[in-house]
Formats: C-alpha cells, structure tokens, sequence
C-alpha cells in the first residue's frame, strides 16, 4: 500500500473530516468494519451471558414434610405424596427436596421440628395431622402449609373451607364427621353390645370432638360410650386396665398420632382382650383389628402433591379452598373376627370396600 492510504487511515481514525473528501469509499468501509466489529463482540458478549445464565442451576424447592407420627406410621402417606409428586413432573433429589421430620407420637416435639423446617427455609410445609397443621402455623405465618387432618375450621386452624384465609390450605380427612357413623357400624357388627370404650388424646385438638360426636349419638343406639385418656405412651397400660376393669364391649381407637404410632400395642391388647375395635384409619384393620371407616390416606397425600404444585407454581394457600374426600372406605379383617370368636352379618360385609381374609 502506498503512503496515501496510510495517511488517509489515520485521518479517518481521528475523525478528520476530510476522509470524506479523499476517498468515500474507503471510509464507508472502514466505518462498516468497525460496526462489524462491534456487533461481532455483541453477540459474543450476549452468548457469553446466556450461557452463564443457562449453566447457573435453577433453585430446587424444598419441602418440609411434618409428620406427627413415627416413620413407618406415616409410610403410606409419603409414598403416596412422592408418587403424586412424580406424577407432577417432581423427582426427589432432582428437582425437589424433601425435608422429613416425625414427632414419633409425641405431640409435644412439634414445635421444635416446625421450627428446624422454618429455620432450613423450606418453601413449603406439609402438614400431616392437625397437631401438627397447627405447630406450623404457630412457626410461621409466611411459608405456605398444606394440611391434612380432621376439622380446621372446628378446630379454629382455618377461617373457612371455601376460604381458608392465612397461609394454611388442604385436606379435610372428615374425621370428625364420621365419627358417629362408626359407633352405628360397629352396633351392626355387634348389636349386643352395650359398653364402649373410647381412647382419646388431649393434646389432639380433634379427639374431644370426637368424643362429644360419638358420646351424643350413643343412647339413640342403646349405647354408652366412655371415653379412656391416654396422655402419653406410659399411660396405655393404665388405660387398658380401665377397660377391661370396666368391662367394656367395645373399643374404638380416633385418628391420632400417637395411636398410629403404637397401633400393634392396641391391637393386641384387642385381640388379646377378645375386643370388637374400629379404628378411623384403613391401617388399624389392615394391621390386625376388627375394622375401620375413614379416608383413604393414599388418595389423600395424592391430592396433597396437587395442592404443592399449585402453590410451587404461585398460587396462594390462602385463596386454595381446603377439600374434603368424597368417599369413605369401610375395610373389614375377618381374620380378626374369627380370632376374637366374631361372625360379621352378610349386609354388612356386602358394604366393605376391602375384605381381608
């Protein structure tokens, strides 16, 4: 290149204007060059940016799952919350954390364990049971709980079904509601029977209503129903002496936690006493006692996994109404019947919804 071109470059990388004088063409070129320039290192500056975004991991919400009962009293209902999770799209240790903490049948403990899932920032609480709906609400009044458990409203947990209100949403389990038709199933299964013992829990918030239910529709059956306290695991001995010193022709066992979590305890001392028992979880005549009518906790913790979804995905616990189940199960153990001597009337079997034989 001759000495011309030199100088005219120059001139126009310092914006004299007489480049374009000298030579136009050449300075539309160089002026395209250096747009050029300029878009090439935009577009590797936008490229760069976008990948830094897209190797960044998205954040993985983490759920807090408190359970009242002890691990494998609450076996059924994690799995049917992971299975209807993974049916959402949401796979445990990928692109969701579950955070369990169990209260093993001590109510008690359920504040602290509400506060250890506040103090891991959880984005979500699952709340399995009233207890332990109500230990997470006392914890927090921001982090989003999806209950299950008896009668929130009842029980002053929620403002309304259709409008819970606060930051508490749901299942409703209907336990309280169905409480005296289980005193009218086990008079069927039973008619002779007069005396009925009912275990009850204090610290539950569900379980003197329960009573009160079953206790007023009692005499319209030509029944009296007693109700037995259990405070804590030191007072089922007690508690089974009382019956059997009462003689009792019954007993009914509530949904309760620490119930749950010594099911078997109950259930032997039924069989061993030769004691018609209904219990308000499948799991109580699955495991050996007579029968049960209640929710089914798969179906529930299933539903639980929408109300998760919905919220992960920003809806707001307060405007979710709380459901309630639209069937009932009736599960009856005729190997318990013939253990404790007891045969179950054809109408009444031709109603279960599981017969286990």
């Amino acid at each position: 290149m001759n000495k011309v071109f030199w100088i005219r470059f120059f001139d126009s990388r310092s914006g004299d204007n007489r480049k374009s004088k000298t030579c136009p063409e050449l300075s539309r070129r160089i002026q395209n060059l250096k747009w050029a320039g300029f878009l090439a290192i935009l577009v590797l500056l936008v490229g760069h940016v976008g990948m830094a975004e897209a190797q960044q991991p998205k954040k993985v919400p983490r759920i807090g799952i408190l359970a009242a009962q002890s691990p494998s009293a609450f076996s059924t209902q994690n799995e049917a919350l992971r299975k209807g999770l993974a049916g959402l799209g949401y796979t445990e240790g990928k692109n969701i954390a579950l955070e369990y903490r169990y209260a093993e049948g001590q109510l008690e403990r359920l504040p602290d364990l509400a506060a250890e899932l506040v103090r891991l920032k959880v984005d979500l609480i699952v709340a399995g049971g009233l207890p332990a709906a109500r230990a997470a609400k006392q914890t927090t009044t921001t982090i989003p709980i999806v209950m299950q458990g008896g009668d929130p409203v009842a029980t002053g947990l929620v403002a309304s079904l259709a409008r819970p209100g606060g930051n508490v949403t749901g299942l409703s389990d209907a336990t309280v509601g169905v409480s005296t038709k289980r005193l009218e199933l086990l008079k069927e299964v039973v008619p002779k029977v007069s005396r009925v013992a009912m275990l009850w829990n204090p610290a539950n918030p569900t379980n003197p209503i329960q009573v009160k239910d079953t206790q007023d529709v009692a005499p319209a059956l030509g029944m009296t129903v007693y109700s037995v306290e259990v405070k804590g695991v030191d007072d089922f001995d007690r508690a089974f002496a009382a019956i059997k010193r009462d003689r009792a022709g019954a007993l009914l066992v509530p949904g309760d936690p620490m119930f749950a979590t010594h099911r078997q305890r109950i259930l032997d001392f039924a069989v061993k006493s030769r004691l018609p028992s209904m219990g308000a979880t499948p799991a109580h005549a699955e495991d050996g006692g007579l029968m049960a009518y209640g929710t089914n906790f798969a179906d529930l913790y299933r539903r639980i996994a929408i109300y998760v979804d919905k919220i992960l995905k920003g809806a707001k616990a307060a405007d979710l109404p709380i459901e309630q189940p639209m069937k009932l199960e009736l599960i009856i153990n005729l190997k318990a019947a013939k253990q404790i001597g007891l045969t179950i009337p054809p109408n009444v079997l031709a109603r279960a919804d599981k017969v286990i034989k």
